[in-house]
C-alpha cells in the first residue's frame, strides 16, 4: 500500500525559542560540497570564522568550537575548569539552569543552588521562575565562603524556559565585591546574538552558547568562549576530558583547524551567518529583537494574559512566555494550534509544564510573521474557548505600525 507523506501548503511556522527558523541564505551555505577538513580551503574557513566568533562573543581571547549540541559545551565548561568534589555555585532562574545544576552533579561535582524565595500568585509551585538572577544573594553567600571553597558561579543569561534574563555584570560585581576567586560561567545558548552579551567587559570566565538560536543554524556546534583566568584554571582541573578539552583544540585552531572531524556544512553556515550579523551591524541586531519582543508583548497583554517574566526590567528580547488562565492544559491548546494552523510554540517545562506556552521571536522571522503568529495563537484560543480581554493581533499590528523598524545605514561613498 502506497503511503504519502503530507505536508501542508506554505511554509510551517516555527515559533519555538530555538531551533530558530533558519534563513534561506544559511540553507544555501549548508549545501555546499563538503571539503577536505584538512585542506587549505578549510584552514582559512576555520581561521574566518574562529575570527567573527570573537567580534559576537566580545572578546579577543579563544572561542572554543564543538561538534555538539549547547549540552555539551556546558559540559566542555565544567570539565575544562573543575576537579572531583569542588563545590559550584548555581542560581536557579529556570529549566535550564536547573538542568545545568542536574549535569554538574552527575560529573561528581558539589553542586549549592540558590533560588528566589516567595510567594507566586499564578505559579506558586515555581516562585523563582519569573524572574532573572539575584547578584545580592550570590554576594551574600560568596561572603560566608572565606575559606573560599566555592570554585564557580554559574548562571544563565537568557533562560529559554521563561523568557528571563539576568544581569551579567550585576554579577560580576557582585563576585568582585565580595572579593571571590571564583571562576564566572554564563549561559547564553539562547541569548548570543540575540540579546547584548560581552564576556570579556564583563569579566566572565568561559560563555556557553550554541548554534541554533540567534546564530539561525540548525543544531549541532556548541561554544566555549575562554578567559586567560579560565585557561589557567585548566591547566589544574582534574575532571576527565578527551574530546571536550580546550588544550588541542586552541592548539590547532590557531591554523583554523580542529583536532577531531568538525561538521563542515555547519561551519559554512556559520561562516554566513556571522557575514550576516556584520552587515546589519549587533547594535541594529538587539534593537531588531527588542522591538519584536515588544509587538508580542503588546499582544499578550491585550489579550489579559500574564506574561511569565514577572519584572518588565528584565523582558528577553528572544521569547515571551505565556501563562495560561487557570484550569487550561496549555500543552493541549498548543497541539490544537499546530493542527489547526501549522504553528509550532514552545512547551512548558519542568515547573511550569502545562501552564504556559512560549513564543519565539528570533531567527528568520519579521513583522508579518510575528503577526500572523499572534494570530494563530488568538485563533486557537478561541477555538479553545478562552475569552481573550482584546485582540492580540491589532495590538501588535499598532505596536508595529507606531515603533518603525530602523533601516540599515548605507556605506558611505
Amino acid at each position: 500500500m502506497l503511503t504519502l507523506d503530507l505536508h501542508p501548503t506554505g511554509r510551517h511556522f516555527l515559533q519555538i525559542p530555538g531551533p530558530s527558523p533558519v534563513p534561506d541564505r544559511i540553507l544555501r551555505a549548508l549545501s555546499l560540497p563538503t571539503i577536505d577538513h584538512r585542506g587549505p580551503e578549510f584552514g582559512a574557513l576555520g581561521r574566518k570564522v574562529l575570527a567573527g566568533l570573537g567580534d559576537v562573543f566580545k572578546t579577543r581571547h579563544p572561542v572554543v568550537v564543538y561538534p555538539s549540541s549547547g549540552t555539551g559545551a556546558w559540559e566542555g565548561a565544567l570539565v575544562n575548569t573543575l576537579s572531583p568534589g569542588d563545590h559550584v555555585l548555581m542560581f536557579e532562574t529556570g529549566h535550564f539552569a536547573s538542568l545545568w545544576a542536574k549535569l554538574a552533579a552527575r560529573l561528581g561535582l558539589q553542586t549549592e543552588v540558590l533560588s528566589w524565595q516567595g510567594h507566586d500568585e499564578h505559579l506558586p509551585a515555581a516562585a523563582g521562575w519569573r524572574r532573572g538572577v539575584d547578584a545580592a544573594l550570590i554576594e551574600r553567600r560568596l561572603r560566608e565562603d572565606t575559606a573560599h571553597r566555592i570554585k564557580a558561579v554559574c548562571v544563565v543569561h537568557n533562560e529559554t524556559s521563561t523568557g528571563v534574563t539576568s544581569d551579567i555584570a550585576a554579577v560580576r560585581r557582585a563576585i568582585d565585591a565580595a572579593q571571590h576567586p571564583a571562576l564566572f560561567m554564563v549561559d547564553t545558548i539562547s541569548g548570543l546574538a540575540s540579546a547584548d552579551y560581552r564576556h570579556d567587559e564583563w569579566g566572565v570566565d568561559v560563555t556557553v552558547s550554541g548554534s541554533q538560536k540567534g546564530l539561525m543554524l540548525p543544531p549541532g556546534i556548541g561554544f566555549n568562549a575562554v578567559s586567560p583566568k579560565a585557561l589557567e584554571a585548566s591547566k589544574k582541573a582534574t575532571l576527565l576530558r578527551s574530546y571536550f578539552a580546550w588544550d588541542e583544540i586552541v592548539a590547532m585552531n590557531k591554523d583554523g583547524y580542529w583536532p577531531y572531524t568538525p561538521n563542515t556544512n555547519l561551519l559554512y553556515g556559520l561562516s554566513e551567518s556571522l557575514d550576516m550579523l556584520a552587515a546589519e551591524g549587533l547594535p541594529q541586531v538587539f534593537a531588531r529583537h527588542r522591538r519584536w519582543a515588544g509587538g508580542v508583548r503588546a499582544a499578550v497583554q491585550a489579550w489579559g494574559l500574564p506574561i511569565q517574566c514577572a519584572d518588565a526590567a528584565v523582558y528577553s528580547p528572544v521569547l515571551t512566555g505565556v501563562i495560561t488562565p487557570p484550569g487550561v492544559d496549555a500543552d493541549a491548546l498548543r497541539r490544537l494550534i499546530h493542527e489547526r494552523f501549522d504553528l509550532s510554540l514552545g512547551t512548558g517545562l519542568g515547573k511550569v509544564k502545562g501552564r504556559m506556552f512560549r513564543i519565539g521571536h528570533l531567527g528568520d522571522s519579521n513583522d508579518l510573521t510575528l503577526v500572523a503568529t499572534i494570530a494563530g495563537c488568538e485563533m486557537g484560543m478561541k477555538i479553545a474557548g478562552i475569552e481573550l480581554a482584546a485582540s492580540g493581533v491589532e495590538a501588535a499590528m499598532a505596536y508595529f505600525a507606531e515603533h518603525a523598524a530602523a533601516r540599515p545605514v548605507a556605506p558611505a561613498a
